[in-house]
């Protein structure tokens, strides 16, 4: 891509951030829109948008692995994020555990590097945690996920408790990314590394959303009865959109900031 073509991409992205926040949530929703088109119409297997959603997650979890290794810093890395990660990953195994295949093993593997993450920031990089900015209260996220859990849970012949543990584990996926969005609020400037490890988790949960969204078209619905009945499919199909809303406003500015060439991601006191 030429200069000009690098300018003119700066400036179509300054003028969309000048614009009002309607206006860009509907730019926004037109370009998601947009690219859900052509998933459909290029991708006949949706398992192709699974995997590359894993790999993208794994792309992501590659960038922190390599951070903490080569920087030796946790700086602007969000332990309490991580530790409610690992959480619901090891809800996720748990629940699983009956249906043993090769998004299980995923599922692990992310488990493992996520326990480390959480082991090495806790133990050999506790002096460059930024515990003061990482003030996410995350009680009140576990709560709403227990009442929610209590609410709206699936109905089906497995077990209650089986049952509770599938739900609880959907919402604090949902919203385990929150004190991670918090912490670059709060210091408003992320280093290339963090920045490609969250704009890489967003990436995951778009196609994540994308598949479940062309999956339900497909269907004509269909696919949500089999999670059940009840308020809990419709749950699940909004649980994947908000995961993917919370991370829409970093990954404008993250693109935004690779166009310009700027080395950390700058993000302005509104966003996040």
């Amino acid at each position: 891509m030429g200069a000009s073509q690098w300018t003119t991409l700066v400036r179509q992205a300054n003028w969309v951030r000048r614009q009002p926040l309607k206006t860009k949530a509907v730019f926004g929703a037109a370009g998601a829109a947009a690219v859900l088109l052509l998933l459909y119409v290029f991708v006949n297997d949706y398992r192709v948008i699974f995997f590359t959603a894993e790999l993208s997650q794994a792309a992501g979890i590659s960038f922190l692995i390599y951070k903490l290794i080569k920087d030796r810093t946790c700086a602007g890395l969000s332990l309490k994020s991580q530790e409610l990660m690992a959480f619901f990953l090891v809800l996720k195994i748990y629940y699983s555990y009956t249906n043993f295949d090769v998004h299980t093993i995923l599922i692990a593997a992310t488990l493992i590097t996520t326990l480390w993450v959480v082991y090495m920031m806790r133990v050999f990089l506790k002096s460059s945690y930024m515990v003061h900015e990482d003030n996410f209260p995350t009680h009140y996220l576990v709560i709403a996920c227990a009442v929610m859990t209590l609410v709206v849970h699936p109905k089906s012949s497995d077990a209650l408790i089986n049952r509770l543990i599938l739900a609880f584990g959907c919402y604090l996926e949902t919203v385990a990314i929150m004190p991670q969005l918090r912490l670059m609020q709060n210091t408003k400037i992320v280093e290339s590394l963090t920045a490609h490890y969250v704009f890489a988790l967003g990436v995951t949960r778009f196609l994540s959303c994308a598949r479940w969204i062309l999956q339900v078209v497909d269907s004509r619905g269909t696919i949500l009865l089999a999670l059940g009945y009840g308020f809990w499919p419709g749950m699940v199909f909004l649980s994947a959109i908000v995961q993917t809303s919370l991370l829409v406003d970093f990954c404008y500015y993250y693109i935004k900031s690779f166009i310009e060439g700027h080395s950390v991601l700058r993000l302005p006191s509104d966003t996040v």
